[in-house]
């Protein structure tokens, strides 16, 4: 094969569509979506090349209408989760060792085809079985997975690009190899874009993976996996399975060959494999590396001089859209109180305007919660609200799941800037206000940052400038993702690089080059070029 140097395409974002009423795109989707409503469909493990039907079954039906039955998936036991370990391990010499112009070819290959003839399918089964609504949808399933497909091969050009200075005597390289094992990647139901960058980002750089799903969003992680093999993604460098998670994790770590994590899901869980892959250390042939972004209790922060129309937008949007289940979602907020009346009448007069139901129906902006566990963690908290004198619901606290798991967008406003509904992350579309005296703006800012443990992402709102210096000093390490004038919500891929600290995550910064460091090992080879011939040097020579 003749040699290059060879240049990825420079990457575009991919544009978002509207899906106005009337629209080709609108009716596309709508009739997709009506099709894999009216089907069951059966979802294998797919573990070294193979779709493997086991006779451990779980049902797949959508959280806005928990009682029909669109699906079932198979589920691992031990024997197949190391199958598929043993799988990514016989891949990953070949899959190490194949240029890394023809892996970028398979990601950016992947990126056309959900663009093009899978886009409507992704965001139909996105809509279906993690309930977002169409352009919550499109943002995610379509949109943000295409991005990270293009963005993370031309960021592994850049990081290929990245070589030591050498001189006309000696020649230096680094070469970036893949980890040495397998990688095994989790994904959170909550974003589909989520589930194919964790896995693809890794197998990007040479590594070969064990991928696990959430329960709740196989059925679009099904339509990730066809999308990779119709690009061309060899057996057994991805491995699909689901199943009981704590055995999948345990058979997973108590493998020597475990070279690394990439995780996105809950703080407890995240802690709980930390833990245990301390335990194991002593068996892992590297050091594991452990990347992952978990929870968030995102703080929105209200200047005197902030715009209430910008500011009551930024509430709504970053509290309510996908029903607050968002890592990113705002669900604390500061008003001072010269705003804090007209900032509530505000968002109290747009909510009269939403409605909550099934994502099929366009006009709803609300959907419902993704399963029977969060609808009751949620409906437990409205009623904590309920029953006490320190907070009070000025708008929703309403819950239904004879259909759907349905919670009406809440807000709640407290007196107690340490109540557990501002401390505590409830994943919902709750949002609990405390209003605070205008001239403790900068007391303020300190409770923000001293109230959670998380510090994933935060936005200050002014329109005078010296109080968003303030906050961008005094918040600097509340969150990883900062916003100015706008909500806490809605990275994009090689725009805003997202990830958080604390107890939000390893800050690795998903959609940028620095994620794909973390699963490279770098190696220096130095060369001189005429080697020396003689031990001595001239400091030994005689006088």
């Amino acid at each position: 094969m003749a040699n290059g140097i060879y240049q990825v395409p420079e990457p575009q974002n991919e544009s978002v569509r509207v899906y106005a009423p009337g629209s080709k795109e609108r009716k596309e989707a709508q009739k997709v979506y009506d099709e894999l409503y009216e089907q069951s469909i059966e979802i294998p493990l797919y573990i070294g090349g193979e779709e493997i039907y086991t006779r451990d079954i779980s049902v797949i039906t959508p959280p806005h209408e928990h009682q029909k039955k669109i699906g079932s998936f198979h589920k691992a036991n031990q024997n197949q989760v190391e199958l598929a370990i043993n799988s990514a391990l016989k891949a990953k010499s070949q899959w190490a060792n194949m240029a890394w112009e023809s892996r970028a070819a398979i990601f950016l290959k992947a990126a056309e085809l959900i663009a093009g003839p899978y886009r409507n399918e992704i965001i139909a089964t996105t809509m279906l079985c993690q309930s977002k609504t169409i352009y919550q949808a499109e943002i995610d399933a379509a949109c943000e997975l295409i991005d990270f497909l293009r963005f993370n091969v031309f960021f592994m050009q850049e990081i290929y690009k990245q070589q030591p200075k050498s001189t006309a005597k000696v020649w230096n390289q680094l070469s970036y190899r893949p980890l040495e094992g397998f990688v095994y990647a989790i994904s959170p139901f909550n974003f589909t874009a989520i589930a194919g960058n964790l896995c693809s980002s890794v197998a990007l750089m040479g590594n070969t993976v064990v991928w696990k799903p959430s329960d709740y969003q196989v059925y679009s992680a099904n339509v990730i996996m066809k999308v990779f093999i119709e690009a061309g993604l060899p057996d057994g460098v991805i491995n699909m399975i689901y199943g009981d998670p704590e055995m999948i994790t345990d058979t997973v770590l108590d493998s020597p060959d475990f070279a690394g994590i990439h995780f996105t899901g809950s703080t407890t869980v995240f802690k709980g494999i930390w833990k245990k892959i301390g335990q194991r250390i002593h068996i892992y042939k590297s050091y594991p590396r452990i990347v992952g972004e978990t929870g968030g209790k995102d703080f929105i922060v209200a200047h005197p001089s902030a715009s209430v129309e910008a500011l009551s937008t930024a509430i709504i949007r970053g509290g309510f859209e996908f029903q607050g289940q968002k890592c990113s979602a705002a669900s604390r907020v500061y008003l001072p109180l010269s705003l804090a009346d007209k900032v509530v009448e505000h968002i109290l007069s747009e909510l009269k305007t939403i409605t909550v139901g099934s994502p099929r129906n366009f006009k709803n902006f609300v959907t419902s919660v993704i399963h029977k566990g969060a609808y009751e963690r949620l409906k437990k908290a409205i009623e904590m609200v309920k029953a006490s004198d320190e907070a009070k619901i000025v708008c929703g606290g309403g819950y239904d799941k004879k259909v759907g798991y349905f919670i009406e967008p809440t807000i709640v406003v407290t007196n107690n800037p340490k109540f557990k509904t501002m401390e505590t992350e409830l994943f919902g579309p709750l949002i609990t206000i405390y209003i605070y005296q205008d001239h403790r703006f900068e007391e303020t800012l300190k409770l923000v940052d001293t109230t959670s443990p998380y510090a994933l992402t935060g936005s200050i709102f002014s329109q005078e400038r010296l109080p968003i210096h303030k906050a961008l000093k005094l918040l600097e390490n509340s969150a990883g993702n900062f916003y100015i004038n706008d909500k806490p919500t809605g990275a994009v891929v090689g725009h805003q690089p997202f990830g958080g600290s604390r107890s939000s995550g390893t800050n690795d910064k998903a959609g940028w080059s620095l994620n794909l460091l973390r699963w490279v090992s770098p190696r220096l080879i130095k060369e001189p070029l005429v080697p020396d011939l003689d031990y001595r040097y001239p400091f030994l020579a005689e006088d």
